[in-house]
């Protein structure tokens, strides 16, 4: 006759979706009463995730088959996120992270990544739990400026384990690929790329997930936004007005994306000198502010150039944590306050949360009868 102890046993054969430890080792295993040959199977589970739930139905269920009982299997686990999309499907490959923030620019070179591991850090320093996902598939940069530089990721399962520095998790299609190599892809491949750096990564829960984007208004945003509900957009740019008209680009991309808009990160604006603290505006300074308005937004932050913003990226010390007294440090504090404000805001009102082009280009004619007005690279 099979006992309690037998089936507990058994249950030691199923793993937990995306380890190699089992139920039973995690202590998941709550209770079992058996009456003949049936079983009741009380589990508790930390992933909120439908997938993992039918996964272990499964896996209890032909495991205690092979002794001849049948299981009733009853899964006590945490509620799942609101979705923040209005489409039909509400679709979303990384349920447990409650927040995505779009970090996006028009043109290369403006200071995106130094941006989003500063802003990421600073929020993490606020106390909220972060991810960092450095999705320019082009010029991922950002295990340079996180310390992480030619450090191989561990695997658990099928998943991947994100590193941690400085008090977030942090993955990079730089740590996925051999150093210096070059990536011509296009299209499907970065479509799947990015699908991959969500669903594959175990970024556990979280308060909010920044996703430092490739250049320009491609295929990697529009994917992105049709993989998960991102809550707000931030534009990345530099005063100069060729920077600017591209950055009016990325910022009408978020509109027919149904993205809210955070606001404006104006960088290099102005010089401050190391020697006498005096701020020089070079290239310019406040131009975003017309942008901000035509687009009913705000600019969070004019960040100035500093020598210790340059020198923090290189070393892998992000500046708001390696020197938080500087003016670029207390200026991208205030930015995360911002960008904090914006995400709780959107969740307010997520009901008009894309994505709603259901796999239609943002700017195709077929879906709203214009020609392309929203810049987008396709």
């Amino acid at each position: 006759m099979i006992t309690v102890e037998q089936i507990n046993d058994r249950l030691k054969n199923v793993k937990y979706p995306g380890f190699a430890k089992s139920i039973v080792d995690f202590g998941f295993v709550k209770d079992i009463q058996l009456n003949g040959k049936k079983a009741d199977i009380s589990i508790q589970i930390t992933s909120s995730a439908i997938e993992v739930e039918n996964a272990l139905i499964d896996d209890i269920t032909k495991e205690l088959r092979t002794i001849d009982i049948d299981a009733n299997i009853a899964v006590d686990k945490p509620q799942q996120p609101q979705q923040q999309s209005n489409t039909t499907s509400g679709k979303n490959i990384a349920p447990d992270i409650k927040n995505f923030v779009m970090v996006s620019s028009g043109k290369g070179g403006v200071g995106k990544s130094t941006t989003s591991v500063n802003l990421a850090v600073a929020l993490a320093m606020q106390g909220k739990k972060v991810g960092l996902l450095d999705a320019d598939i082009y010029g991922p940069n950002i295990p340079r400026m996180m310390g992480l530089q030619n450090q191989e990721p561990k695997i658990a399962g099928d998943k991947v384990i994100p590193f941690e520095s400085y008090g977030i998790k942090v993955m990079s299609m730089g740590s996925l690929m051999e150093e210096g190599q070059a990536l011509i892809w296009r299209g499907a491949m970065v479509m799947k790329a990015i699908e991959q750096l969500l669903r594959d990564i175990l970024w556990g829960d979280l308060d909010v997930l920044i996703i430092d984007m490739p250049p320009g208004t491609g295929d990697a945003q529009l994917t992105l936004a049709q993989s998960v509900p991102v809550s707000v957009g931030i534009n990345v740019t530099t005063p100069q007005h060729v920077a600017l008209d591209d950055s009016k680009r990325s910022l009408q991309m978020f509109k027919k994306l149904h993205i809210p808009i955070a606001g404006i990160i104006e960088n290099m604006s102005g010089f401050v000198c190391p020697k006498c603290d005096e701020e020089s505006d070079i290239f310019g300074k406040g131009t975003c502010e017309d942008i901000a308005k035509e687009f009913d937004t705000k600019v969070l932050a004019s960040i100035p150039i500093e020598p210790s913003i340059r020198i923090s990226g290189d070393e892998g010390k992000p500046v708001v944590y390696n020197n938080p007294e500087t003016v670029t440090s207390k200026r991208f504090m205030i930015a995360a306050d911002n960008l904090w404000q914006a995400i709780v805001k959107s969740d307010a009102n997520n009901s008009s949360i894309q994505p709603t082009t259901n796999g239609v280009s943002a700017c195709s004619t077929e879906k709203n009868n214009e020609k392309g007005d929203c810049g987008c690279d396709h």
